[in-house]
C-alpha cells in the first residue's frame, strides 16, 4: 500500500488546506493586503519626487567653472556619474537625471572671460527641472557678484529644447518598493509563526508518521504560502494601475516578470522563516529575530526612497541586501522597460543569498 500512495497528491491536499487556513486567518490577510495597499493609497495621491536632482555635464571638466561647482554646492544637486553621451541621453528621457549642462567660454573685447551656459531637459524630468532651474540662476548670481567686476558682468543660459520622454510618477516608485517589502515580511513571519506553530501543535510530527515524505510535507506548505503572495502581488500591481496608472511598460510582458520576480524573492526570503521558525524557543522570540532581518532592508532596501540619499559606505551595505536587490529589479523591469535577463546582477546577488540560507536552514530545521 505503501509504495501506492501518492506523494503529489498528498502534498496538493496540504497545499489546498493550509491556503484555507491562510484566507481564514484575518490577521494573514490584513497584514498581506491591508498595509500594502494603504501606503499605496496614501503615497499614490501625493505628487512630485524627492528633493536630490542629478545633472549631467557634456565635459566632465566643466566642474571647475564657478558656476558650476556653485551649483553642485546645494544638497539639492548632485552630479550624474555618466559619462556616455548615448547613456546620458536615455537617463535624460526616463527623467533620471534633472538636465544636461554645457559651457562655452571666450574671452570678450575687453580681456574678461565670458561663459555661455547650455540647458536641456526632458519631459521625464518636470519635477526636477525647476530645482536645477532656480540652483542655476543663484549660482550665477552668486558668480556674477563675486568673481566678475560690474560694469563687465556677462553670462547667458540658453535652453535647449526638450526631449519627450516619460512620465515618472510617486507611485512607479513607491509600489516596487511596497511589493517588495510585502514578499519580504509575509515570508518571514508567515513562515516562520507556520512552522514553529505546526511544530508546538506536533502536526508536523503527524504528519512525520503518515507515508508522506519530508520534502512533499514542506513543498505543500511552502507552496500555499507562495500561491497567497502571489495573489497578493496581483492584486497590488492591479489595484497600483487601475486607479494611479502605475508603469507597466511593456504591459503584461511587465506585469509577468514582476510576478516571476516576486515568486524568485519569496523562495529566497522564506528561507529566512524556516531558519527563525527553527531556532526561536517561543513563540514571542520570533518577531524580534523576525525584525533583526527585515527592519534593517525596509529602512536600507529603497522602500521609500532611493538610497542615494545615503553616504557612500552607507550605499555599498545596501547594495548587498536581498530587498534592495529585488526592489531595484522591480523597478528596473516596471519602469526602464528592461527584462528578467537584464537583471543579472540583482537575481544573482538573490540567489547567493538563497543558497547561503538554504544552506543554514537545512542544517538547523527541526520536525519536533
Amino acid at each position: 500500500m505503501a509504495e501506492k500512495y501518492n506523494q503529489l497528491r498528498a502534498m496538493l491536499a496540504i497545499t489546498k488546506g493550509s491556503l484555507k487556513a491562510i484566507f481564514r486567518n484575518p490577521a494573514s490577510v490584513a497584514f498581506s493586503f491591508g498595509f500594502p495597499l494603504v501606503f499605496i493609497l496614501v503615497f499614490g495621491f501625493i505628487s512630485g519626487g524627492g528633493p536630490t536632482v542629478y545633472i549631467a555635464l557634456t565635459n566632465r571638466a566643466d566642474t571647475s567653472n564657478g558656476v558650476i561647482h556653485g551649483m553642485l554646492s546645494y544638497q539639492t544637486i548632485r552630479l550624474s556619474k555618466d559619462t556616455d553621451a548615448i547613456s546620458i541621453r536615455r537617463n535624460l528621457e526616463k527623467g533620471r537625471i534633472g538636465a544636461v549642462l554645457s559651457v562655452d567660454s571666450s574671452r570678450s573685447a575687453m580681456g574678461f572671460m565670458q561663459y555661455h551656459f547650455r540647458v536641456q531637459t526632458s519631459s521625464a524630468a518636470g519635477d526636477k527641472y525647476p530645482i536645477v532651474r532656480m540652483s542655476l540662476a543663484q549660482a550665477i548670481r552668486y558668480a556674477e557678484d563675486e568673481k566678475i567686476p560690474a560694469q563687465y558682468k556677462f553670462m547667458s543660459v540658453d535652453e535647449l529644447p526638450m526631449i519627450t520622454g516619460r512620465k515618472y510618477a510617486m507611485i512607479d516608485f513607491i509600489l516596487p518598493g511596497m511589493l517588495g517589502f510585502s514578499l519580504l515580511s509575509a515570508a518571514v513571519f508567515g513562515v516562520a509563526f507556520l512552522f514553529f506553530s505546526l511544530r508546538q501543535q506536533l502536526v508536523l510530527k503527524r504528519f512525520y508518521a503518515t507515508p508522506i515524505s519530508k520534502k512533499y510535507i514542506i513543498l505543500g506548505e511552502g507552496l500555499a504560502r507562495v500561491l497567497f503572495q502571489l495573489i497578493t502581488a496581483v492584486v497590488i500591481i492591479v489595484i497600483g494601475k487601475i486607479a494611479f496608472h502605475f508603469t507597466l511598460v511593456h504591459g503584461w510582458i511587465t506585469f509577468l516578470d514582476m510576478l516571476l520576480l516576486s515568486l524568485f524573492g519569496l523562495i529566497v526570503f522564506m528561507g529566512f522563516g524556516f531558519i527563525i521558525s527553527s531556532v526561536a524557543k517561543s513563540e514571542s522570540t520570533i518577531p524580534p529575530f523576525a525584525n533583526m532581518f527585515t527592519l534593517p532592508q525596509f529602512l536600507l532596501g529603497g522602500t521609500f526612497f532611493s538610497t542615494e540619499a545615503f553616504p557612500g559606505w552607507l550605499q555599498k551595505i545596501c547594495e548587498i541586501l536581498p530587498l534592495k536587490q529585488l526592489n531595484d529589479a522591480m523597478r528596473n523591469v516596471a519602469f526602464e522597460g528592461a527584462h528578467l535577463t537584464d537583471c543579472g546582477k540583482q537575481l544573482g546577488i538573490l540567489a547567493l543569498w538563497g543558497i547561503a540560507v538554504y544552506a543554514v536552514a537545512i542544517k538547523v530545521f527541526k520536525w519536533e
